[in-house]
């Protein structure tokens, strides 16, 4: 059995992955934080002083992957931790006012990368690929 890269959504799932990744990295470090950042900066814009576990709940990836980035963030200023009020092995995670001052840039560079991989679809196109990219990630976490 031969392997079609151009056929295997898998394979081309990765690949606007990444291509999606290079377009926000390119709009985002101008703006001070990276695109792996991203998804951590919107959990916190809608809901700070979440837990570290809290985060990984909602953002999916493993757990060394989120202490790195956070303890990047740290560095960079856009977090900060705080001990939890009643869990003492446990941290709250908190924007800076630098996180909070970026946000409407940031969303803006976000939808910027969007356009650029969505040039040239229709509207309709759009709206059927993110279902269909929906509907696949959804799949994905019944594995």
């Amino acid at each position: 059995m031969r392997f079609n890269r151009t056929d295997s959504p898998t394979y081309l799932a990765s690949q606007l992955a990444r291509g999606f990744s290079r377009a926000l990295q390119l709009r985002a470090a101008k703006l001070g934080f990276s695109a792996g950042q991203f998804p951590i900066l919107l959990e916190l814009w809608d809901e700070e002083g979440l837990t570290q576990t809290r985060l990984l709940e909602k953002i999916d990836i493993e757990q060394a992957t989120m202490a790195n980035t956070l303890s990047r963030m740290e560095r960079d200023g856009l977090i900060e931790r705080r001990p939890h009020p009643s869990d003492k092995r446990a941290q709250l995670v908190f924007l800076t006012d630098k996180a909070r001052a970026m946000k409407e840039d940031a969303l803006a560079a976000a939808s910027a990368a969007d356009d650029e991989l969505f040039a040239g679809f229709r509207r309709f196109e759009k709206e059927l690929m993110l279902e269909y990219i929906r509907w696949a990630i959804d799949n994905s976490r019944k594995l």
